[in-house]
């Protein structure tokens, strides 16, 4: 889980400020994008880099935070030193969702929490550009749900972000994937009821896992037969996906996934009010946003847009496994001069 710290920087021996670690209160009627209003609002931030470097926010899925490099960072294959977010060239900015791991407002002890847009973290992000003297963004990359924040972020705030690159995700979510996330949200609710949220989770989890990867990687990796021990027949793939999930409570809350699943099923941009130039990266084999649905969107979309395609087992999981193809893809996208 993605340590709470209190305002911090961290320095060069030369006394270049390159890490910034702090948590902003927001105005304390903050209320959010569906209406309701946040209680005790605040939101985490991390900024590394050199001092004068142009500025990128890097945001991921929902189980992504503002640590973005080095041991405890969710990204440290593409943000760093010479990397696709060159951390030598660019400050990096990483948050904490509204809802989600670390210092930021989220769930706590079972207490109700409000319906969280993608509106809302791209206000947040809007609160800590500004909160920092930044005045506008060189870019956004956002992967899946980041890209969805990210593209709202461009529709909302459009002076204050140069570009953005938007890694499988699109101006709505795929009806499908809405129908495999509403199973997984019943299944953690009836958890929670039972008291045991961690279970649901669990099992929501490992259900999630078969949708983010192809049918080629798990065909690949667990077509072998099943086998029979003194309880019943056991095939190879439950292992790994049951694993998955045991990994993944020790690391998130129930009430968070609750929170920010639901956050992606909500999402909805209008393509016709981006203006941003915009880099589009999408897989064919993701099954949670199909590659017809990011064709479309490069296809509507008001500004400059390239649309570029890769291959990957992994499917929707690429931009966490594919950093020899994307690392290269993000530096071009990051210093071209046009889009």
């Amino acid at each position: 889980m993605a340590r709470e710290l209190s305002d911090q920087s961290f320095e060069f021996s030369d006394g270049v400020p390159v890490v910034q670690d702090s948590v902003l209160p927001l105005p304390l009627l903050w209320r959010l994008h569906h209406g309701d209003p946040l209680e005790n609002p605040r939101v985490a931030y991390r900024l590394v880099g050199p001092r004068d470097a142009p500025v990128v926010a890097v945001l991921g899925g929902i189980s992504a935070h503002r640590h973005l490099t080095g041991p405890d960072g969710w990204w440290p294959a593409m943000v760093g030193p010479n990397l696709g977010v060159d951390t030598t060239r660019f400050r990096v900015l990483g948050i904490d969702y509204l809802g989600g791991l670390g210092g930021s407002s989220t769930p706590h002890g079972g207490s109700a929490f409000p319906p969280i847009s993608s509106v809302d973290q791209a206000a947040v992000l809007e609160r800590v550009v500004q909160h920092l003297g930044l005045g506008s963004l060189h870019a956004i990359v956002g992967a899946s749900y980041g890209g969805m924040v990210a593209l709202s972020f461009a529709a909302l705030h459009p002076e204050h972000v140069g570009r953005i690159v938007i890694l499988s995700a699109a101006d709505r979510p795929q009806v499908l994937s809405t129908a495999w996330r509403s199973v997984q949200r019943q299944i953690v609710r009836e958890a929670i009821a039972r008291g045991d949220g961690a279970s649901g989770l669990k099992l929501a989890r490992a259900l999630a896992m078969a949708t983010y990867r192809s049918q080629t990687e798990f065909a690949m990796r667990f077509g072998g037969p099943a086998v029979r021990d003194a309880e019943r027949f056991r095939f190879p793939v439950e292992g790994y996906l049951f694993a998955r999930g045991d990994d993944y409570v020790q690391k998130y809350r129930a009430e968070s996934f609750l929170c920010l699943s639901e956050s992606i099923d909500l999402h909805s941009v209008d393509p016709a009010e981006v203006r941003t130039p915009t880099v589009l990266i999408a897989v064919h084999e993701d099954q949670l946003v199909p590659f017809n649905d990011m064709q479309s969107l490069a296809a509507r979309l008001a500004g400059p847009s390239r649309l570029i395609e890769i291959n990957s087992i992994f499917g929707h999981d690429a931009f966490l496994k594919e950093a020899a193809v994307l690392n290269p893809i993000l530096n071009n996208a990051l210093v071209e001069q046009t889009i």
